[in-house]
């Protein structure tokens, strides 16, 4: 599609998200618009690193390992958010090559990963399918160099309103995170994405939990026919060993003018009254950033998220013939075919398909009085989630629990026993 095309079909989108009122969460966006891959798939940002996800467990010093988990936060925010943009094309055209170091205190800015970054920048991001009840997606990553696995499991766990859970784990190394998010949407000239929700994250070796925010996004570029995400605001990351790391996220804004996707970070003990930081971090979370270690000045790391270095590690899936009917990929596959080669007829038809079907089951059971069970995740009373209690205090940060239909937390028997078909003979075509 041309970019005039695009930038028409985005105005005709900006009429009709202006009729729309309330929560825009579960509104279809029209086919040319959407991402081939569905919402459970976005969790893979977490897990595609997998040396850095392990990373904090291998540090002895804690500071350090707060500065650890702020780079697996930052390193995941572009995929996660850039959905739709290719900004690994030759990531596709490999099997087994793997990432090196990702720490090099001494090299400069490669104007490839620049060029990487810009004309990334120009493309526009996609809203991913709406999952649907049930639907699952499970992969695996190994960086061989680091011998470091992660595992994702990510479920959708209710569809009104559309609640995805989300678990990550290293066996090997102890660490895991486990998050789940409501997202709501609103449009008043862009479109704001609110995400209800948060993750922990447990490094077993040193018994520690750091309690990760789930920002708030505006989609921008309607008008000018390149959609892309911007954070905005002051979060927390906050860990259980006392050291806090505050993310201010500016970014380009309506009336000054600053460099899309810019932030800075600082962390600290908060047992330091001055709340003197210990690192400052700086730079476009989309591109690269700078360390700095307060104490002496000195530069300690620069990261540049497009450096070869630094890329994502192959993605380990079932091929789709050999996936479960609730898989992701499996179930939606014509129409990720159809959106992959333009075809949005089949696209549209298949979509068809699955969304009738699942409103037909959702009738079946309101009928029966039968109520959905998740797989692969509980919900848990808000008033139990001792570690968002005790790490968010006086911070003003809300758990909103009766907006999530509780706190989502993975059952680790049912995730280590999993077996195939998971369902039985039920698909989500219906009963």
């Amino acid at each position: 599609m041309d970019s005039k095309t695009l930038s028409s079909r985005l105005r005709e989108l900006v009429k009709f998200l202006g009729t729309v009122k309330g929560d825009l969460a579960n509104v279809t966006g029209p086919p040319s618009l959407l991402a081939p891959l569905s919402v459970v798939e976005v969790g893979h940002c977490w897990a595609e690193r997998p040396s850095v996800f392990a990373a904090p467990a291998l540090e002895p010093n804690p500071s350090k390992r707060a500065l650890l988990v702020l780079r697996w936060f930052l390193t995941a925010l572009r995929s996660q958010l850039y959905i739709g943009v290719d900004h690994h094309h030759r990531h596709h055209h490999r099997q087994h090559h793997h990432t090196t170091t990702a720490h090099n205190n001494n090299k400069t800015t490669n104007p490839k990963t620049q060029t990487t970054a810009a004309a990334a920048q120009q493309q526009s991001i996609r809203k991913p399918l709406n999952a649907f009840l049930g639907e699952l997606f499970l992969a695996t990553w190994t960086d061989e160099s680091r011998k470091c696995t992660t595992e994702l499991v990510a479920e959708q766990v209710s569809h009104h309103p559309p609640i995805t859970a989300m678990h990550v784990v290293d066996r090997e190394h102890g660490v895991r995170a486990d998050g789940y998010a409501r997202v709501e949407m609103s449009f008043n000239g862009s479109v704001n994405i609110r995400q209800v929700g948060h993750a922990v994250l447990r490094v077993d070796r040193f018994e520690e939990d750091y309690l990760i925010p789930l920002p708030d996004v505006k989609v921008r570029g309607f008008l000018s026919g390149s959609l892309y995400p911007e954070i905005s605001g002051t979060y927390h990351i906050v860990g259980s060993g006392g050291f806090v790391t505050e993310l201010k996220f500016r970014g380009e804004g309506l009336v000054f003018r600053g460099k899309r996707n810019a932030f800075e970070a600082r962390v600290y003990h908060k047992g330091d009254a001055s709340r003197r930081g210990l690192y400052e971090v700086a730079g476009c979370w989309s591109e690269g950033w700078t360390v700095k270690d307060c104490s002496t000045g000195e530069l300690v790391e620069v990261y540049e998220v497009d450096a070869p270095e630094n890329d994502p590690v192959p993605m380990d899936i079932e091929p789709v013939d050999a996936q479960d009917p609730w898989e992701s990929r499996r179930a939606w596959d014509g129409v990720l075919r159809g959106l992959r080669t333009g075809d949005m007829r089949l696209a549209v038809d298949e979509k068809t398909k699955i969304e009738q079907a699942q409103r037909q089951m959702r009738a079946s059971e309101a009928k029966r009085g039968v109520a959905w069970e998740p797989l692969f995740f509980r919900s848990r009373p808000g008033e139990e989630h001792d570690v968002f209690h005790r790490l968010s205090e006086g911070l003003g940060w809300q758990l909103h629990y009766d907006k999530t239909k509780g706190v989502w937390r993975v059952d680790d028997h049912k995730v280590q026993n999993m077996q195939r078909p998971f369902r039985g003979d039920l698909t989500p075509y219906g009963y």
